[in-house]
């Protein structure tokens, strides 16, 4: 009989999980200012799909079932936009303004769920919508005061599409989760993505150049690391337990974002991440299934 694996464990390797997920948005925006975010994500896409496929088919695994191909293709046809959206917005944006925003996801999906699948919004939800509208808003404040670039906006519409989608996506994953495995499922999803994008290759791709490879190959890795190491994690401990971890995905992003792009932390966007978060952890604590944050490879 094999010993539960203890609460630490999980949450390191949750820990580990999130950092490398920041890590591969750094590398992403090197790559999205270099090539664009298309041939950026398709390229990435590629080898995340080569990398998962090999690590899936070494597992000696099943086809998935029919319904759960159906959900598969539905998912990566929605993560394909997702991922396109985000990252042009974190090539125009800030990644810590851009990853905050991000977190209103969570909320999002409280209503999505009421509209979608029935479900009842509590008094909690409606405050904790309310305390994260506040922390977008307090961010979008502080962006548009003054001078801005017009780009800049851009990106602020196009991360918010982004995590309407992202909230849309956590359902998807409440019930992709219960047919298929973490590694079935980072390797459906990369490989239709790429699929998607490569109907717009004869347009839109453009070559990298050779010292992008090495970027490519390595937000491929990271991908994959992210996604084996958070689905190992919630496999082994409570919710409640990893939900702190996922915030800790601002951090990272604010210090990487100083380090490799010089880009400054506003206070503005503090004191929204800080509100939006507290009103993910209230939702979280009335209606965990939904409202708990998930950093994933979405973008994988």
């Amino acid at each position: 009989m094999s010993r539960p694996t203890p609460a630490i464990a999980a949450f390191l390797v949750a820990c580990l999980g999130v950092a490398m997920y920041s890590v591969m948005d750094v590398v992403m925006k090197g790559l999205v200012l270099g090539i664009g975010v298309y041939s950026a994500v398709a390229w990435r896409n590629l080898a995340g799909a080569v990398i998962a496929g090999t690590i899936w088919g070494l597992s000696r695994p099943t086809m998935p079932s029919r319904a759960a191909l159906r959900l598969h293709l539905w998912r990566g046809v929605i993560v394909t936009f997702m991922s396109l959206l985000f990252f042009y917005s974190i090539a125009v944006l800030p990644i810590a303004e851009a990853i905050a925003l991000s977190f209103i996801a969570p909320l999002i999906a409280l209503y999505l769920a009421a509209i979608l699948l029935g479900e009842t919004i509590g008094r909690a939800a409606i405050l904790s919508s309310v305390v994260g509208l506040v922390g977008v808003a307090v961010i979008l404040a502080g962006r548009l005061s003054g001078d801005y670039d017009e780009r800049a906006v851009w990106g602020v519409v196009a991360v918010l599409i982004s995590a309407v989608l992202f909230a849309y996506n956590l359902i998807l994953a409440r019930r992709q989760a219960l047919i298929a495995k973490p590694l079935e499922i980072g390797f459906f999803q990369t490989l239709t993505v790429l699929t998607m994008l490569s109907l717009a290759a004869p347009w839109f791709l453009d070559a990298p150049r050779a010292g992008d490879w090495p970027a490519i190959v390595g937000a491929g890795v990271l991908a994959v690391i992210s996604l084996i190491a958070m689905g190992w994690a919630y496999a082994r401990a409570e919710a409640q337990l990893l939900i702190p971890v996922e915030y800790t995905a601002f951090v990272w992003a604010a210090v990487l974002g100083w380090v490799v792009f010089d880009e400054a932390v506003t206070w503005t966007t503090l004191a929204g991440t800080a509100l939006i978060v507290a009103g993910c952890i209230l939702a979280a604590r009335a209606k965990p299934p939904i409202a708990e944050p998930v950093v994933e490879s979405a973008v994988a």
